[in-house]
């Protein structure tokens, strides 16, 4: 004979029916779902990406400007340890792809990325700049002679680097808010893109002018790609 199941002691509670999982492991549905689609996307994405950028630097269309500097980039001097922080963009910028669920979703974002991305390398073409030559050694820092040959000083405004962290912290917070994540990973989120805002200027990649240019070509992608996700929900 089949038993009842037992009732729960006290000050224990009952299952709630059809509760959520948690968020993390919601995440993790997430990033399973067209996850080999996901990571051949993507490194199909920077590979272009690169190839046109280099292409760019190599060959713009006028002479290159020297960006100015301001009181501010005199302040903050050669910080070397901010440079793992600047690289971590390269795994940022797939974290929000990553948690998307259809492949609808993954083509939107790709074309407002996209966007971004053509809008920011047409400036460097037509306007070519770079950040102004600094007294630093770097042969005394092996890792930056790999950085410069990934990432040359050139194409300096607006900062594409800032650009897509920008447009990638929006997402994110977009969709950990989706997921019910709380406010810690938000937190985590929006400290992670001051960061990699400000080792564009301890590594001595940018100027303070590149910077705010780039928090402003982001912002200028990111909200109406956003407005566009929710109206989308809505509909």
């Amino acid at each position: 004979m089949r038993r009842s199941p037992a009732p729960p002691l006290k000050g224990q509670d009952r299952p709630t029916p059809g509760a959520a999982a948690p968020w993390f492991t919601q995440a993790l549905v997430r990033m399973r779902r067209h996850f080999w689609l996901k990571t051949f996307g993507f490194t199909a994405f920077m590979s272009l990406f690169f190839i046109a950028y280099f292409h760019i630097l190599r060959q713009p269309a006028y002479a290159v400007t020297l960006m100015p500097l301001t009181t501010v980039d005199r302040l903050i001097g050669f910080q070397p340890l901010a440079l793992p922080v600047y690289l971590s963009l390269w795994f940022y910028v797939g974290i929000a792809p990553m948690l998307l669920r259809q492949v609808r979703e993954l083509i939107v974002y790709s074309m407002w990325m996209t966007a971004l991305c053509v809008a920011g390398l047409a400036v460097f073409y037509f306007w070519p700049t770079a950040a102004p030559p600094h007294s630093v050694d770097l042969a005394k820092y092996p890792a930056f002679a790999v950085l410069q040959g990934v990432d040359a000083a050139g194409n300096a405004f607006p900062s594409l680097h800032v650009a897509t962290a920008v447009f990638t912290a929006g997402w994110v917070d977009h969709l950990l808010r989706e997921l019910r994540a709380g406010r810690a990973m938000r937190i985590l989120n929006w400290s992670w893109l001051l960061l990699i805002s400000y080792s564009t200027l301890a590594i001595k990649q940018h100027v303070l002018l590149d910077l705010i240019a780039g928090w402003a070509f982001g912002l200028a992608f990111v909200l109406p790609s956003l407005a566009w996700r929710s109206r989308n929900e809505h509909a």
